[in-house]
């Protein structure tokens, strides 16, 4: 169970870096491309012993960046995967934005009371998404309606649509995880992040630094 679970954090850890990658990569490229070819042009006003050499290559620039039109879209779509793989991911690391001042306050007994049921409220908020969603994907499935600029592909816009269940049924596991780790006691809550401690831990951070100063 343990190595099951693991490697689905590996799992989740690797596309989550994978589309980040992915989609610097194409924007980079695109960009590079639709700004380069001019430089190219220059060069071969400037150097007309070599000109038909430096068009050559502005004109493939050129071409490259008038085919990727659809670039706009699979970084947008590559976003959306993003996004939602990054909720599951922000429940597991505790990142999401924890409103719990009053909470904090209660004891330990309580405290754990109100944390099982922010996360049972949470679990059937997930699920009426993820029903939901499923059902718009079938719409979209049915339809067969291609994705914008990236149909020549073959993308459909269901491919892209997928990810909003996926995500919320991932969002879902990450939540009976954390149900399972409170009944046990190996954490209170859903243990999110908590502004106002960081912010300190930073400023003390500044105040030790603004000290070590000669």
């Amino acid at each position: 169970m343990r190595g099951l679970v693991r490697l689905w954090n590996n799992l989740e850890e690797g596309l989550v870096a994978f589309l980040l990658a992915a989609m610097t990569l194409v924007t980079f490229t695109y960009v590079m491309a639709n700004n380069l070819y001019a430089v190219f042009y220059a060069a071969a006003d400037a150097m007309p012993s070599m000109e038909d050499f430096w068009f050559a290559i502005g004109d493939y620039l050129l071409e490259m960046a008038q085919e990727m039109t659809w670039s706009s879209a699979l970084t947008k779509a590559m976003f959306g995967w993003l996004i939602f793989l990054g909720i599951s991911y922000g429940v597991r690391v505790g990142a999401h934005i924890g409103v719990d001042l009053l909470t904090r306050t209660f004891p330990m007994p309580l405290r754990k009371l109100c944390g099982i049921l922010v996360i049972l409220i949470a679990m059937g908020y997930a699920l009426l998404f993820m029903i939901s969603s499923y059902d718009w994907v079938m719409a979209l499935f049915n339809a067969q309606l291609g994705a914008e600029d990236l149909d020549e592909f073959h993308v459909m816009q269901w491919h892209i649509a997928l990810i909003v269940p996926v995500g919320f049924g991932l969002v879902l596991l990450r939540l009976v995880e954390a149900l399972i780790n409170v009944a046990r006691g190996r954490q209170i809550g859903l243990e999110m992040g908590d502004e106002a401690a960081d912010a300190m831990k930073l400023m003390n951070k500044d105040d030790a630094a603004e000290e070590n100063r000669p």
